[in-house]
């Protein structure tokens, strides 16, 4: 089984440590960060839609790549989805189960293990960051990321998508031949099941975290989850395993 996620905006400098496993595509990471080098405070403000603060603090991380402290990617992410997998409550053996079975996608580092050490960053999937290989990141990384998991899958090895839309269309789910799984976490709310992007997030993590914890191999195991109080209530015809509370 090989799980996805999406990264987040919101990171951690609690962790950094000289002690992780090497990114895959850093080549093409640094060059994705001497483009972004030669951008001005203002211009990354407007490729990003950032704040004056935040075009300034990741202006700054783009220029000091490669010379601050790094950290493993699952415990510097902090964002929703993260504080639902509680990446920092992992005993070493859950760790371990995490590095074969989780995958983190991102903008900039392509396809992350849990305990790749990166620098600081935020470069979000969607940005039409233009490169020489076209005019967004879905061109930049076009096959690469669904071949590397093509790469580690077994024949019949189950993909559970728990990454949002933005990250998931970059690994183009819809070419592999392994089953892919999404689930997906609605609240009813005014007597009708919506889906509740903050609520939905934490679910996700929450499935990782019970997926991570228990060893889970298999998608028909996913069923027994109720963290949050969200219970099974059916596949869906596009093949989803719903859950509702």
């Amino acid at each position: 089984m090989k799980i996805i996620i999406s990264p987040a905006k919101k990171l951690s400098t609690d962790y950094f440590t000289i002690e992780g496993t090497p990114i895959l595509f850093i080549k093409e990471a640094r060059y994705l960060i001497d483009e972004l080098k030669s951008y001005s405070v203002d211009e990354v403000k407007g490729l990003m839609k950032l704040s004056d603060n935040l075009a300034q603090l990741n202006w700054q991380r783009f220029q000091d790549w490669n010379t601050k402290e790094v950290g493993q990617a699952l415990l510097m992410f902090k964002g929703d989805v993260y504080q639902g997998l509680r990446a920092d409550t992992f005993t070493d053996e859950e760790f371990d189960f995490a590095q074969k079975n989780l995958r983190i996608l991102s903008g900039l580092y392509g396809l992350l293990k849990p305990k790749d050490l990166i620098y600081p960053y935020r470069l979000e999937m969607g940005t039409k960051l233009k490169t020489s290989k076209g005019n967004n990141l879905y061109e930049f990384w076009d096959e690469k990321l669904h071949n590397s998991l093509r790469e580690e899958l077994g024949a019949k090895e189950e993909i559970i998508n728990l990454a949002s839309e933005e990250y998931s269309k970059a690994i183009q789910l819809k070419k592999f031949e392994n089953p892919v799984i999404t689930p997906v976490f609605k609240d009813l709310k005014n007597g009708k099941l919506k889906i509740i992007s903050f609520f939905a997030k934490k679910a996700r993590g929450e499935m990782a975290n019970f997926i991570i914890s228990n060893k889970i191999q298999k998608s028909e195991d996913l069923k027994a989850f109720s963290n949050l109080g969200y219970k099974f209530a059916e596949y869906t015809p596009k093949g989803e395993l719903l859950f509702t509370r």
